[in-house]
């Protein structure tokens, strides 16, 4: 019995010191901590019941440049796995340039987040951009706890419940916009590469539209970012939400550098019940 109890005091003893050289160095080490270790003080966080979406949904979306099909882009939620002890939605936003148009500008982007099922803040996200000659990757792993991000194997200050790139949009379909009013703000953070920027996400409207994969009833919704968001853009970037429980984007609207692109929902599955704001 006491060598039993000298084993579990020793065990003891290496997790705690595995968690303080986690919080203490880099992001390998916070990255090795995330697989079986559970954060005691998890049970302190927020929990924000939603419906907008579940495991399992897959949005696929036609990228239209100057009236012809660019690309494709996919919204999915493929699993829901395990860090810190907590359940996570594996969410994956990817674009890619169809062959034709490749020969012009080749893109190949890759956004993943895990975001926590019961608070809806991320706990890991990375990016992997290929645009034309442009290439980017970035990394980061959110201590929500201790309010520390780790990236560039470097630790930064993060305010409670900062978002990264795709964690701060599937934010924005939780909320409610019933009673919004034309002009309105939602205030976010947003943390990329070494900085916590403001987002702000403006509410513009009502608006029926009518994309290939049917007529759809739509809030329409203006990001203000300034930094590592889903597009680098140089002018307004507009988003068309289902007026419902869902909130499923059916169109994207950005001035970017090489001119004006448009992505409209073509198909759609695994949604979170009947789309009530869907006309035909």
């Amino acid at each position: 019995m006491k060598r039993t109890r000298s084993v579990h005091i020793a065990l003891l003893f290496l997790i705690m010191n595995v968690v303080q050289i986690a919080r203490a160095q880099d992001t390998l080490e916070f990255q090795a901590l995330s697989k079986g270790h559970i954060y005691r003080e998890s049970a302190s966080l927020r929990e924000l019941p939603q419906t907008a979406f579940k495991e399992g949904e897959r949005l696929v979306f036609d990228v239209g440049y100057s009236f012809i099909t660019a690309g494709e882009a996919v919204m999915s939620v493929p699993k829901i796995d395990t860090l810190f002890g907590r359940p996570a939605f594996q969410v994956l936003f990817t674009v890619n340039s169809t062959k034709t148009f490749s020969w012009i500008y080749k893109v190949d982007d890759r956004y993943e987040t895990f975001l926590d099922v019961q608070g809806m803040f991320p706990w890991h996200f990375t990016q992997r951009v290929r645009e034309g000659s442009y290439s980017r990757d970035f990394e980061a792993w959110f201590d929500q706890i201790n309010n520390v991000a780790f990236a560039n194997n470097k630790q930064y200050p993060i305010p409670p419940y900062v978002h990264d790139a795709v964690s701060a949009f599937y934010f924005v379909r939780t909320l409610d916009y019933s009673r919004s009013r034309v002009g309105e703000k939602i205030m976010l953070q947003n943390f990329f590469k070494d900085t916590t920027y403001s987002l702000s996400v403006k509410f513009l409207g009502r608006q029926r539209i009518e994309v290939d994969a049917g007529t759809f009833d739509c809030i329409i919704v203006e990001p203000l970012m300034r930094e590592g968001g889903l597009f680098k853009s140089e002018g307004r970037v507009l988003i068309w939400l289902t007026d419902d429980e869902r909130k499923i984007p059916v169109k994207v609207s950005t001035k970017v550098v090489i001119g004006s692109i448009d992505s409209e929902l073509r198909e759609y599955s695994g949604i979170n019940g009947p789309i009530r704001a869907k006309v035909r």
